[in-house]
């Protein structure tokens, strides 16, 4: 039930993509969507029942894999970047063109 709903997110944020013509819901939906695939990557690796590898009392038992969990660490660091780097851009559109419409960006930039 859980993954149904993470598969949602991730196609609510596919189709805000698409489906949107403001440039911010564009990179709000992009945000959406890239949470729902880190989440989806978190619930799959969740299911296995592993414990983390942290030294303790408990011994032979199969330990999760840290370094996943180091890519979705890093993916997440990445992702904030680049949603930083796209707002910086949409700012600076915004000084020329008064919407942030694609239909209307593109037919004041057409020559």
């Amino acid at each position: 039930m859980l993954e149904a709903f993470v598969f949602a997110t991730i196609l609510c944020g596919f189709f805000g993509i698409i489906l949107k013509k403001n440039l911010v819901m564009k990179i709000v939906s992009m945000d959406v969507m890239s949470t729902g695939v880190i989440a989806y990557y978190v619930v799959i690796a969740s299911l296995n029942g592993l414990f983390t590898p942290i030294v303790g009392e408990v011994k032979n038992t199969a330990y999760a894999d840290p370094v996943p969990q180091g890519i979705i660490l890093t993916a997440i660091v990445i992702g904030f970047s680049i949603q930083a780097l796209m707002l910086v851009g949409v700012m600076k559109l915004a000084r020329d063109n008064p919407t942030l419409e694609t239909n209307e960006i593109e037919k004041n930039n057409t020559p």
